[in-house]
């Protein structure tokens, strides 16, 4: 049983105080005074050859179309000729030269002048763009208007100019036509009638 407060003794006898765990490298370590009078130098690589591109046939071809080139013997003799390679896109990969017009990034954007803030210039320039963006718009309606009249379809001309209203005519039998009824009394009638009641 393991004693009180400690943990149980595994069955293995550790090795003395001279035993070193891991694998132990014969090398002399002189300390400072040997690391600065001894210097790892590296050797410097062989500036690797410059990469040979493959020919650039189809800016070849285009160069010989233009020279006038028609026929196949023509067009071999002018490869023969001119020898266009490809560009190399990697240039800058190998330890390549950077060409003298190169630039990396985006160009910076203008600097805004401060003139033009303090006078709120870009507010007037705004408010012209709408006022003239109003114009175009009303313009076009306009145009639109009139297009609209020439080209309306039924239903939009019957919406502006609706058909007049028919007056209702009741049918009547023709025996029924000449009689007349105290409904629908004769001219004639009317008048004497208004005059026996005044």
């Amino acid at each position: 049983q393991p004693e009180l407060g400690k943990p149980m003794r595994n069955c293995y006898s550790l090795p003395g105080p001279d035993f070193t765990y891991g694998m132990y490298m014969h090398k002399r370590d002189g300390g400072v005074p040997e690391a600065i009078g001894h210097w790892d130098t590296v050797k410097a690589k062989a500036h690797p050859r410059k990469r040979v591109m493959p020919r650039d046939f189809v800016a070849m071809g285009r160069a010989a179309v233009d020279e006038g080139c028609t026929k196949a013997r023509e067009f071999a003799l002018y490869y023969g000729y001119m020898d266009i390679r490809c560009k190399d896109k990697g240039i800058l990969r190998y330890g390549g030269k950077v060409p003298p017009g190169m630039t990396f990034g985006k160009p910076p954007r203008p600097p805004t002048p401060f003139f033009d803030l303090m006078q709120q210039r870009y507010k007037e320039l705004w408010m012209e763009e709408q006022r003239a963006r109003t114009r175009v718009q009303h313009m076009v309606k306009k145009k639109v208007g009139i297009m609209g009249e020439v080209r309306e379809n039924r239903t939009t001309f019957l919406r502006t100019h609706p058909l007049p209203v028919k007056e209702e005519s009741f049918w009547h039998l023709r025996r029924f036509e000449k009689v007349q009824g105290p409904q629908n009394p004769s001219p004639d009638q009317r008048q004497l009638s208004w005059a026996s009641t005044s």
